[in-house]
């Protein structure tokens, strides 16, 4: 599993230019990809380190907060892409890209752990959707989540 973090002052998305959902107040946007071999059980230590990832700052201008510390919410967006196989040529390969169903419901449990911890507003684009997302990145701060590395530290 892979997530790319992105710290914003706010956010938005339209999903198939008929639904429009807002964090109006800032916190994550959160691109999550599902790869061939990753676990169901990967993603509540997902969860956990997203929402308890120190990189918003306190009031010495340290990254000292996390996401639940601020009460700030996030934006989930399933981007299979993230699992791109760039190694060859010009154009990426996404065979590494686990199967639909497994990743729309690694997906799902993703922000269901997300309300779970008390992130509030939790808000998501919708597996193999259409979307548009605006946001304003803050920072900017960018970071990027592999569930490797999140398993062998846990």
């Amino acid at each position: 599993m892979r997530a790319v973090l992105q710290r914003v002052s706010r956010a938005s998305i339209d999903i198939d230019h008929s639904e429009h959902y807002d964090l109006p107040n800032g916190g994550l946007v959160v691109l999550f990809g599902v790869e061939e071999g990753d676990r169901a059980d990967y993603v509540p230590a997902f969860c956990q380190k997203i929402a308890n990832l120190r990189i918003f700052e306190d009031d010495a201008g340290k990254l000292n907060l996390s996401l639940l510390d601020r009460g700030l919410g996030v934006l989930a967006v399933p981007n299979f892409t993230l699992a791109a196989d760039c190694a060859k040529g010009r154009r990426p390969s996404f065979g590494r890209s686990a199967a639909p169903d497994f990743a729309r419901q690694c997906f799902l449990d993703l922000v269901q752990g997300f309300t779970q911890l008390g992130v509030s507003p939790t808000v998501s684009g919708k597996f193999g959707s259409d979307m548009q997302i605006e946001l304003v990145n803050d920072g900017p701060v960018t970071i990027v989540l592999d569930s490797k590395d999140i398993i062998r530290g846990a």
